[in-house]
């Protein structure tokens, strides 16, 4: 029976209704304690189809529609024992107006997030694409529509339903398409940008079409006069005047008066009461109950104090948990026994038309802006993307007795059909990470000895500025070898739904942003004016989720052919020699940029704190650097840098080798000791240089030497892997950080004693596999510049020497 034509009959608690099992009592017969067992069932539902179909590359959306499907109809719900147990009409009744209740607020934080100043001022190409991509979705299905219904027979139902499902197939809903790009971890990639950028201009011209569409119905459905039509606007129009110009001005200036305090309760509990009063007024003038929340979302100022605030407190309880409510209820509400094969064949086609119309509506404006073939297409992909958007305005339509039960599971099936296409195919066609693959070695090992040092360093707090600034300075820019500096800040995406890559700098593909008087850009700007002429000086900033800003790491060391790129640490030394987890995300960071990086990467565990932060760029002081060389290509990259740093006049450099006793006749160490002696000979005359040998049995005598040393440096480098040794042995095992390897974590240690800082070192991975480790001597660096990744690499301890 289609939910039109069900009749509601209301019921009244009898003597007992809440007795308990122990009062032979049935607990369902409450409505709060079936509400109770129906969320749990549905959300335990849920969960498990998302782990059996999240391997398969299908989003949340397709596995939470297919967890209320299975207590719907179309499954078990046929079955009389669990409708009348389960969800009987009472009870759905309540578990559907507790999920558009929730709606409401989950409509309302993602439009908080949304940045209405950038979406005003999106770049031409992604408005050239969003208008693209609406008219030809519009015009196409629709005229397609009407063909269909002159020259095919078919159901007077759907012939009346067909011109507003071919207007369906023109909405690409930001929200929807927003949730999908998080999902599939590309939102921050040059494509998912582009894509959210459309989109966004798209809802700019479909929300208003929307409103106007169902004012018209309201009109005819109700056989009112066109000046019914103009109340109706005129009423939204007062709604977005009361939005915008009474309660944003009203909060703003509450927020003024805070003066950087933090939200109280107070204000929180007011946008709540905004959120529902602009919601019972969406309702009283006609309009959807969400219109008033979406246009609140918007007005609210986004990121923080205020929009960051109402996200950390509302977003894991709406988006997180009472989501996936409203979707399974739209499968709770879906019965595929009613689809029809001729609905299902007219419909399909016109479905078809308009997802294939949305591609080539990205791929024409995209040939004119010279985006890649293969970018267009993964934009076009996604911008087919359906979601919670799509649904409501399908319950919107069936509601409204424009479609019928069976049309309705009909597109919520096509729904379901086109988000488990569309997520494996952009899936399997865009792969980000392959795009930062470098196809030659650049490498400070592999580089020729006066050519142009670039280093990109990543900061997130200001307290790693002094450590990060010594590391540039001891470089040693140079006329003969200059440096070039990439600084990128790393910033949590709070509070906004759209991923900001800015650039402090003139920038051909990026939008500019000043970056005020902050200390990073007064300690940049003065290392550039102490290097003058030697060294220059880029800088940006990524605001992003933490999950996917490796893909602006990654993507800025490539465009930039940075030769090295230093991560900080997830861990913060105080000054009473305690440690504390400063952020978690850093970590995950880390370890996606040291498998994805297009070159060498180096993770600086900042102690500087512990010794006063000396300071080699303005004070001249005297810089000690260590290496801790056992072998194998980072430790070799590890010697490369650490010899670059033994030029400047304030470093000295010493290398301190660690030699297993018994293995003087190795294969390996007759390597190692060829490379160490070329180091030794070009610095030959350097007496701040020098090389210190180091005979050990095991790993006791490896750490208990190591212990003893490290304590004289200001800086420690260390290689991040190293070849099979028995000085490691008994190590991994009490191995915290995986991405600083096993010496690098036993430096980490609390337990490891010592004010110097350390800087691990992952040599360049080619092809996605490390260099390989055996370091070879005795070859040119014209033997191995640009070398192609496809031929073996030449053994070479890669060192310009002076004739």
């Amino acid at each position: 029976m289609d939910v039109i034509n069900s009749t509601v009959i209301c019921t009244h608690p009898s003597g007992n209704y809440h007795r308990s099992v122990w009062m032979l009592g049935n607990p369902l017969s409450s409505p709060t304690h079936l509400l109770f067992l129906q969320v749990s069932l549905i959300t335990v539902a849920t969960q498990l189809m998302h782990a059996c179909l999240r391997p398969l590359g299908q989003t949340s959306l397709v596995s939470q529609i297919l967890g209320g499907l299975v207590f719907g109809p179309s499954i078990l719900g046929h079955k009389e024992m669990v409708t009348r147990i389960l969800f009987p009409m009472k009870g759905s009744l309540i578990l559907d107006t507790v999920a558009t209740f929730c709606l409401n607020f989950f409509y309302f934080i993602c439009c908080v997030k949304m940045d209405t100043g950038t979406m005003l001022k999106t770049e031409k190409k992604a408005i050239t694409i969003g208008i693209f991509v609406f008219t030809f979705a519009f015009v196409i299905p629709l005229g397609l529509s009407f063909a269909l219904i002159s020259f095919v027979s078919m159901d007077k139902t759907l012939a009346a339903a067909l011109p507003l499902i071919a207007i369906s197939q023109s909405f690409t809903v930001f929200i929807s398409i927003s949730v999908l790009l998080t999902e599939l971890k590309i939102l921050n990639t040059n494509v998912g940008r582009l894509a959210l950028s459309s989109a966004m201009f798209t809802d700019v011209v479909s929300l208003p079409t929307i409103t106007l569409v169902f004012a018209v119905w309201q009109v005819k459905h109700n056989n009112k006069s066109m000046l019914t039509l103009l109340w109706i606007l005129l009423s939204v129009g007062a709604l977005l005047v009361v939005i915008f110009y009474v309660i944003r001005p009203t909060i703003i200036w509450y927020l003024g008066r805070l003066n950087g305090d933090p939200i109280d309760e107070l204000c929180f509990v007011c946008i709540i009461l905004c959120v529902l009063f602009t919601s019972l007024c969406s309702e009283v003038i006609g309009q959807h109950y969400s219109l008033g929340p979406i246009f609140l979302g918007l007005a609210v100022p986004e990121g923080p104090p205020l929009g960051s605030t109402l996200i950390t407190k509302m977003e894991t309880v709406f988006v997180a948990f009472l989501y996936p409510l409203y979707l399974a209820v739209n499968g709770l509400q879906t019965d595929i026994f009613k689809i029809n094969f001729q609905a299902t064949w007219i419909i399909t086609v016109i479905v078809i038309v308009g997802f294939v119309s949305k591609i080539i509506a990205v791929i024409l404006p995209g040939y004119y802006y010279n985006v890649p073939m293969k970018d267009c297409i993964v934009i076009g992909l996604a911008l087919n993307g359906r979601g919670i958007a799509e649904l409501q305005m399908y319950n919107l339509m069936k509601n409204g007795r424009l479609l019928t039960g069976q049309l309705f599971s009909l597109l919520v099936m096509i729904l379901i059909v086109i988000n488990a296409i569309v997520a494996p195919l952009v899936k399997f066609t865009h792969n980000s990470s392959a795009n930062y693959h470098s196809r030659k070695r650049i490498s400070i090992q592999h580089t020729k000895r006066d050519s142009e040092l670039r280093i990109m360093v990543c900061f997130n707090k200001n307290e790693n500025i002094p450590t990060m600034l010594n590391i540039i300075e001891a470089s040693c820019a140079s006329r003969e070898s200059n440096v070039e500096v990439i600084a990128l800040v790393l910033v949590e995406l709070l509070g906004r739904s759209r991923p900001l890559l800015v650039a402090h700098q003139p920038h051909a593909t990026l939008p500019i942003t000043n970056c005020g008087s902050t200390q990073l850009d007064n300690a940049l700007k003065q290392y550039a004016q102490f290097n003058e002429g030697c060294a220059r000086v880029q800088s940006f900033t990524s605001i992003s989720d933490f999950d996917t800003i490796h893909e602006d790491v990654c993507g800025i060391s490539f465009d930039g052919r940075a030769n090295i790129l230093i991560m900080p640490f997830h861990k913060r030394w105080e000054i009473d020699g305690t440690v504390e987890v400063k952020n978690r995300g850093i970590q995950i960071i880390n370890i996606n940029v040291l498998e994805r990086a297009p070159c060498s990467v180096g993770i600086i565990i900042d102690r500087a704190i512990l010794s006063g932060y000396p300071s080699l760029l303005f004070n001249k002081s005297t810089y000690y650097v260590a290496v801790l060389f056992i072998g194998g290509a980072d430790d070799a990259e590890a010697l490369a840098y650490a010899s670059r740093m033994a030029r400047h006049e304030c470093v000295n450099v010493t290398i301190i080798r660690f030699l297993v006793f018994g293995e003087e006749n190795s294969k390996d160490r007759k390597y190692e000791t060829d490379l160490v002696d070329e180091y030794r000979n070009y610095n030959n005359g350097n007496s701040r240089f020098g090389i210190s040998e180091e005979v050990v049995k095991d790993g006791i005598e490896f750490s208990s030497s190591v212990r003893r040393m490290v304590g004289c440096f200001d800086l420690v480098m260390v290689g991040r892997s190293h070849p099979q040794s028995v000085l490691l042995h008994g190590h991994e095992q009490w191995n915290e950080c995986p991405e600083l390897g096993v010496v690098g974590d036993m430096l980490a240690s609390q337990d490891f004693a010592t004010k110097a800082s350390v800087l691990v070192v992952q040599q360049q991975r080619m092809g996605g596999g490390f260099i390989n480790q055996n370091v070879m001597p005795n070859q040119r660096d014209q033997l191995v510049h640009n070398l192609p990744m496809n031929e073996p690499p030449i053994p070479s301890c890669i060192i310009s020497m002076d004739k």
